[in-house]
């Protein structure tokens, strides 16, 4: 791995910072040691942990996040304490992100896609609790940054945030913050997992699946893995229960979508109603889409006026449980993006759960 210059902030646990410390080239003597939350000078700097995939894009965001560096340093470091993590594996950013929120970091910045933010976001819990830092009084939260760098940034366009890194550096050095909703998943085997965009299942998770082996082709990954995605479809009856309510089953799903916020598939506004501060989902079921349906009202869904299109259903909730019907097979399901399987599985809204700088 290799560093850009970044100057590392040594916190309570030092292993972790420790080995981020020697990927760094100009560290000085006077840097603040951090416990419990508390610094040890009189002014307190913000602890801010980027956590960058340098392989996402091909290579692309390790190249524009060094590119990136000069500016970066000059509008935050006079205020801030840096700490550059580079992740080298999948979900690493994980924990990356569990050990700076222990650690009592201010933020954890996701640089990269929404692949990234996904792992960030699933690093501020841990055994279905949020992860809290060492200061037993908890008089100290850590907030979700963003800097988008990557194949896609779906999550950014709910906010109207333009694919613009200096203006993600301007909202960071601000540090306003919200309390925005997250969408938590859980099945048969009781591991629960994170999601910040859009939860989603059949056609299209089976199209995100095979849509992140084509990464390398950029936005065209997403029309790539729809096609593989239809061949050998079948659209499929599921049973779904809304907010604890009762068995429903609905005939001939192509695709159920869940949304926190409004986009994914590189753009595609498939639950425009949908609002991570609202404490509800937007849930959107097509039915008895055809391959030519998808052709004809492709705009529409990109555009995200679809609901008003035959066989499209949308409803709010905060909580949606999905079953096959006996006798179906293997329907995906992915969040964010990420493959997680197969039916069934529970989505619920956590309200307000994570501060975001925005």
């Amino acid at each position: 791995m290799v560093s850009y210059g970044i100057a590392v902030v040594a916190m309570a646990k030092p292993s972790f910072f420790r080995a981020e410390r020697s990927m760094a080239q100009d560290l000085s003597a006077d840097h603040t040691m951090y416990r419990s939350g508390a610094a040890t000078r009189t002014t307190r700097s913000r602890d801010l942990v980027f956590v960058v995939n340098p392989q996402g894009a091909n290579g692309r965001t390790g190249k524009e996040w060094k590119k990136l560096m000069p500016y970066l340093r000059s509008r935050l470091g006079t205020d801030c304490n840096i700490c550059e993590s580079l992740t080298s594996s999948p979900s690493h950013a994980i924990d990356i992100t569990r050990e700076a929120i222990r650690e009592g970091a201010d933020a954890v910045i996701a640089v990269g896609g929404d692949g990234t933010l996904h792992e960030v976001v699933n690093g501020f819990f841990w055994d279905g609790k949020p992860v809290s830092n060492h200061d037993s009084r908890g008089t100290h939260t850590t907030a979700l940054g963003l800097i988008p760098l990557g194949t896609g940034s779906d999550f950014a366009r709910t906010f109207g945030w333009k694919n613009d890194p200096h203006e993600a550096i301007e909202r960071i050095a601000k540090g306003l913050r919200s309390r925005i909703d997250v969408g938590v998943i859980s099945g048969e085997s009781g591991e629960s997992h994170y999601f910040i965009n859009v939860a989603d299942i059949h056609l299209s998770a089976k199209a995100g699946y095979y849509a992140s082996r084509y990464k390398r082709f950029g936005n065209l990954c997403y029309v790539i893995g729809a096609l593989q995605a239809f061949l050998g479809h079948h659209n499929q009856d599921l049973k779904i229960k809304v907010d604890g309510g009762d068995w429903e089953v609905y005939s001939q799903v192509t695709a159920l979508c869940i949304g926190n916020a409004k986009f994914f598939g590189g753009g595609m506004k498939i639950t425009p109603n949908a609002d991570p501060l609202s404490g509800n989902f937007e849930v959107v079921i097509l039915q008895d889409f055809k391959w030519y349906d998808f052709i004809l009202k492709l705009h529409r869904l990109y555009n995200g006026t679809h609901l008003s299109v035959n066989n499209v259903y949308s409803r709010s909730a905060r909580s949606i449980e999905v079953e096959e019907i006996e006798g179906s097979s293997g329907i995906y399901v992915q969040s964010d993006g990420e493959y997680l399987g197969f039916l069934p599985r529970k989505f619920c809204i956590l309200s307000a759960a994570i501060d975001m700088i925005c």
